[in-house]
């Protein structure tokens, strides 16, 4: 007689078990490249996850599989950010909230997307990774525009270009308000008349 109850709930339990694993590694991963940079120990990473080096190794073979993890993790979640602020009442603040967002974010992964190129250098993120910000400064850079309040000749390449420049010449200043400075007076620029 043959047993129909079907299979054991075993099997799903590991899938959500490693799913787990794989969460706890990415966010163990992101606070201590930011901390250590891109080359920071892969064993202290499996520690702060609560997992093994093995478990670490299963769902990533090597450093810059980890790596592109990160990125990828970290962009989404910019990307999020974004969807959430184009759905914000004022246009202004919401590309003024982003960019405060992704200058964070482009001074804190500067050194990860380089290693991540030198590691490995056809290490895809299963998506183009500038394409998917330019889309995002885009989208609310177009909102602010048509609301009248910012200047119309501003592209969301050049806005994402000095916002790059800012966190790449702030990378190692001793002044900490330094970057939102520098943020603000672009911001200020962003918003008023073109010169002729």
């Amino acid at each position: 007689m043959t047993d129909r109850r079907g299979p054991t709930p075993v099997e799903p339990t590991r899938r959500a078990d490693a799913r787990l694993n794989r969460e706890r590694l990415v966010a163990a991963a992101r606070d201590v490249f930011a901390a250590s940079g891109p080359g920071a120990s892969l064993n202290e990473i499996a520690r702060r996850a609560g997992v093994g080096p093995g478990t670490l190794y299963r769902h990533f073979p090597h450093r810059s599989a980890l790596l592109a993890a990160v990125l990828a993790d970290r962009i989404e979640t910019l990307g999020a950010h974004a969807e959430r602020l184009l759905a914000s009442e004022d246009a202004d603040d919401a590309l003024a909230r982003w960019l405060r967002a992704f200058l964070a974010h482009a001074r804190v992964n500067q050194g990860m997307g380089g290693a991540l190129l030198v590691d490995s250098p056809d290490a895809s993120l299963g998506f183009d990774c500038h394409r998917r910000i330019l889309d995002m400064a885009a989208g609310l850079l177009d909102r602010a525009q048509r609301h009248g309040t910012v200047r119309a000749d501003l592209s969301a390449d050049d806005l994402l270009q000095l916002v790059i420049g800012i966190a790449l010449t702030t990378a190692h200043t001793e002044r900490v308000e330094q970057p939102e400075l520098l943020l603000d007076l672009v911001l200020d620029a962003a918003h008023a008349a073109p010169r002729r």
